[in-house]
Order: C-alpha cells, then sequence, then structure tokens
C-alpha cells in the first residue's frame, strides 16, 4: 500500500500518497485524484505506476476542506449508483468550485517541490482523473519547462468558453499529452474534444484526445458503479506508453 505522507504548503498541510519503485526511479509523477479523493482505489493505482519504475505523489487537493478521512467517503460502497449519487450530493461539487486557479497555483509548487525530494530533480510528468485532469493542464502551464508528459483520463470541464478554461494554459508548454474521454459525457461533449485537439495541433504537440467507446466517466475507478473493465485496462497502457516515452526515455 501507498505511503501517507504530509505536504506543506502556504495554506495548511496536504495529505499525500507517496508510491515508490522497487529500483531506481526513472522519475516523478504527479498523480491528481478524482473528486472521490484519496482512498485504497487511488493508492492501488499510485502502487501500479510505481511498479512501472516511477516515484508517485497524489496529494489530497481538498485539503483546506479537511483531511483524508473527512473529504473521502468513508465506508460507503460507491459501486452502488445511489451511494455515489448520495457522496456527490454532500459537497463534493462545492469542494471543486472552490479550487480555483489561483489556488492550484499556490499548492503546484509545493507538491512539485515534494515529489523532486523523492524522486530527485528533473523532468517530470502529471496526470488527472476527473477534476484531477483540470489539473493536470494547469500544473504543466505554470511549469512548462519541467513538465514533459500529461495525461488526462474522464476530466470534465477541460475546454470551456471561461477565459481561465484549462485548454488555454497549454500554449507555451512541451508537454507530450494524452487524454481518453468518457463516452457521452456532458462535462467533456465532443465539441469540447474537438476544441481541446485544435488547441494541441496549434501548439505543435505531440498529442493523443480519444474518446473512449462505452466507457462511461469515471471508467478507471473499480471502487464505483462508473468502473469499465476495459477502458481502465486501455488507459493504463496508454498512461505506461506515455511514461515510457517521456520519463522513461531520459532516465
Amino acid at each position: 500500500m501507498a505511503e501517507l505522507i504530509e505536504i506543506p504548503t502556504p495554506d495548511g498541510t496536504a495529505q499525500a500518497y507517496l508510491g515508490r519503485p522497487e529500483g531506481p526511479s526513472k522519475g516523478g509523477v504527479l498523480f491528481y485524484m478524482d473528486a472521490l479523493g484519496l482512498r485504497p482505489r487511488i493508492a492501488d493505482m499510485v502502487e501500479e505506476i510505481a511498479s512501472w519504475g516511477y516515484l508517485v505523489l497524489a496529494p489530497n487537493v481538498f485539503y483546506r476542506d479537511g483531511d483524508v478521512d473527512a473529504v473521502g467517503p468513508g465506508d460507503a460502497d460507491l459501486r452502488i449508483a445511489e451511494n455515489r449519487a448520495a457522496f456527490f450530493a454532500s459537497g463534493v461539487m462545492d469542494r471543486i468550485g472552490n479550487l480555483t486557479p489561483e489556488r492550484v497555483a499556490v499548492d503546484v509548487p509545493a507538491y512539485v517541490e515534494t515529489l523532486c525530494k523523492y524522486a530527485g530533480d528533473g523532468p517530470i510528468g502529471t496526470h488527472g482523473y476527473c477534476m484531477g485532469a483540470r489539473l493536470a493542464i494547469r500544473t504543466a502551464g505554470l511549469l512548462p519547462d519541467e513538465v514533459v508528459a500529461v495525461g488526462g483520463f474522464h476530466g470534465g470541464g477541460l475546454a470551456t468558453d471561461e477565459p481561465e478554461s484549462p485548454h488555454t494554459k497549454i500554449a507555451g508548454t512541451h508537454a507530450e499529452y494524452v487524454f481518453g474521454h468518457a463516452d457521452n459525457d456532458r462535462s467533456m461533449t465532443p465539441d469540447n474534444v474537438a476544441t481541446l485537439g485544435r488547441t494541441l495541433e496549434a501548439a505543435g504537440l505531440t498529442y493523443t484526445n480519444e474518446i473512449y467507446p462505452g466507457a462511461s466517466h469515471g471508467y478507471t475507478m473499480a471502487d464505483t458503479s462508473e468502473w469499465h473493465a476495459e477502458a481502465c485496462a486501455r488507459h493504463f497502457g496508454e498512461l505506461k506508453a506515455l511514461y515510457d516515452r517521456t520519463l522513461g526515455a531520459l532516465s
């Protein structure tokens, strides 16, 4: 199981899962959780990625709202759709809304400093799920010279009409991007996916930007009713390939 550590930030202390590779690290990976918080499923995913040879850090990005236990689902069985819906109705959207771009800009340097403390200085990769995909893009925008790989899976709101939409932060970055979008996702429609693709193309970046057929929002999360085994396996394969092409090639 991944180790639970603490990260000091200007706004308080954020808990985080830390996953260590068995041998020397190929590089550091900043893993952004979904809106359901740090929990055993996230720890398992951190361990999976660490087994590929990377040092992985997954912070509780909602630390301002409480610790891991306070903002997570606790003992609720999210594989039951009604329980998942009830958890989302318990304040999740408020926490997402409170995580403004300004707060992300405060947090990212603290997360990266801690990641490099364990992984060593050098290029990093980052990826996220659900709203975590937005944070991964913003991290690349804030640190364009450090981030060499960005992944986003069943992300929502990645390309909107808002001035601070995450996709507006892609220009000027140098990372390779891999996106695996949920099918029939109201928070990331085919038009939104196309906008994201045009932005990546205009920036001259290497990227993959695809909708996974039949995969609903949350398809990677085996502890919820939205899990889709085939799409989840595909995401792990594409994410590993991304990190091996970028971080792994530099080690």
